[in-house]
């Protein structure tokens, strides 16, 4: 087993490891395998140098070989961070410089270009699918969310770390609680562009959001132009008393004033030849009647928006701590994932083909990868080694001969 130093900075990842208070107790084989390695890259060097599956002899090779791959993505990445920021430069909403003319694109690129680097750093697209079942799923926050996604031109929502879980809801006040499962995602990016001004011709904007922790059944949430809606149980809970209270100042401050009313309105329409004498008393109490009408529906109405503003306030709490990055930030922030991930997986598949004596076939390396990722750590991985080993091949670290890979540099020392 590792040691206990790495045991304690092991991520407390519901997906790999164990369920999170008020979740179902899930066992390991119905949670996915995920493509996401669930360790930075320093500690993943630690992990491997701890395995111990490498000779004395081998382990300045690798290394060197690890500084290669290192180089090479560093600056690989530092080329693909300046192209995105100057895809990025025309739609950024929060751009704080000034374009040169002949420089403005209309940021067509990118999607695309965010699309490749998200699934470099292992994230997934939502599919259509995947959306609509979603907007169809009662909230966890027990909101009515609604979103028009005809204001934007272009909406992708990216995933990464799927998992299954279960939570346990309170229902008429308490007394009954009900269990939902649902997917949760450890991080969403949202992809919204917006369409040209109305009044101009310049490019929409592009927002581009980050969050953690996201139940597929409140991706309602992470939208702006998200609107919270009554459901049926608050409408009840506010229309009953409402309807109640109602009859009651019906019954004790506008019967009076209806009487006279209904007086005034019958002699004015020929049904009632005696005329009604709207003496003092008589305004007083139409006067008394009216202002109890308005209190009463100031209060309702009020009612209304409070409970409204709680329901906002709740949501935005809840955004509060799921948002972790905004624009250019996310982009930043996931090429750095990207090139932790082409990293990690190509370290990964280049020890473990160094463990094998320099030559297996890819599914021997990626069985023996995932049984070690399972065993000792206790994440469940869908490397994908066909991708990793075409890296090492690119970088002339290793090649395939007849089915098997070969490492390189053990080839040229025979």
């Amino acid at each position: 087993m590792a040691p206990d130093q790495f045991r304690w900075h092991r991520p407390r990842n519901p997906a790999l490891t164990e369920s999170a208070p008020g979740d179902a107790a899930l066992a390991p084989t119905e949670l996915p395998a995920l493509r996401f390695i669930p360790f930075r890259r320093s500690d993943l060097r630690r992990m491997l140098d701890a395995a111990g599956l490498l000779k004395d002899s081998e382990r300045d090779d690798f290394d060197a070989e690890a500084a290669r791959i290192e180089t090479h993505f560093a600056g690989e990445f530092h080329a693909l961070r300046q192209q995105l920021k100057d895809c990025y430069a025309s739609v950024d909403p929060d751009a704080d410089t000034r374009t040169h003319l002949a420089a403005a694109g209309d940021g067509n690129d990118l999607a695309g270009l965010l699309e490749a680097l998200l699934q470099r750093a292992n994230y997934e697209k939502l599919s259509e699918t995947d959306l609509k079942r979603a907007f169809r799923s009662a909230s966890l926050f027990q909101l009515r969310l609604k979103v028009d996604l005809k204001e934007f031109q272009e909406v992708v929502l990216y995933c990464r770390g799927r998992s299954q879980r279960s939570e346990v809801l309170p229902l008429l006040f308490g007394l009954w609680k009900r269990r939902l499962k649902f997917v949760n995602y450890d991080r969403v990016v949202l992809f919204l562009r917006f369409p040209p001004g109305v009044d101009d011709d310049a490019p929409g904007r592009v927002m581009i959001k980050l969050f953690q922790n996201v139940p597929d059944a409140d991706l309602e949430m992470l939208f702006p132009n998200t609107e919270v809606a009554m459901r049926w149980s608050d409408r009840l809970l506010m229309g009953v008393p409402a309807l109640v209270s109602g009859a009651v100042v019906a019954t004790t401050k506008l019967g009076a004033p209806l009487i006279l009313l209904g007086a005034l309105l019958g002699f004015w329409l020929g049904l009632r030849d005696k005329p009604v004498a709207l003496d003092r008393p008589g305004l007083l109490a139409l006067g008394a009647g009216f202002a109890a009408l308005a209190g009463y529906l100031w209060k309702q109405w009020s009612s209304y928006r409070n409970r409204k503003a709680r329901f906002r306030q709740a949501l935005t709490r809840n955004l509060y701590f799921k948002l972790l990055d905004n624009n250019a930030g996310v982009l930043l922030r996931v090429l750095d994932d990207a090139e932790e991930a082409e990293c990690k997986e190509s370290l990964l598949a280049l020890y473990f083909l160094r463990a094998a004596g320099g030559s297996a076939t890819a599914a021997d390396i990626d069985a023996h990868i995932e049984a070690w990722f399972a065993s000792e750590w206790e994440a469940r991985l869908d490397f994908e080694i066909d991708d990793a080993l075409g890296k090492l091949e690119r970088l002339g670290l290793a090649r395939e001969c007849e089915g098997q890979w070969i490492l390189v540099a053990a080839e040229v020392a025979h």
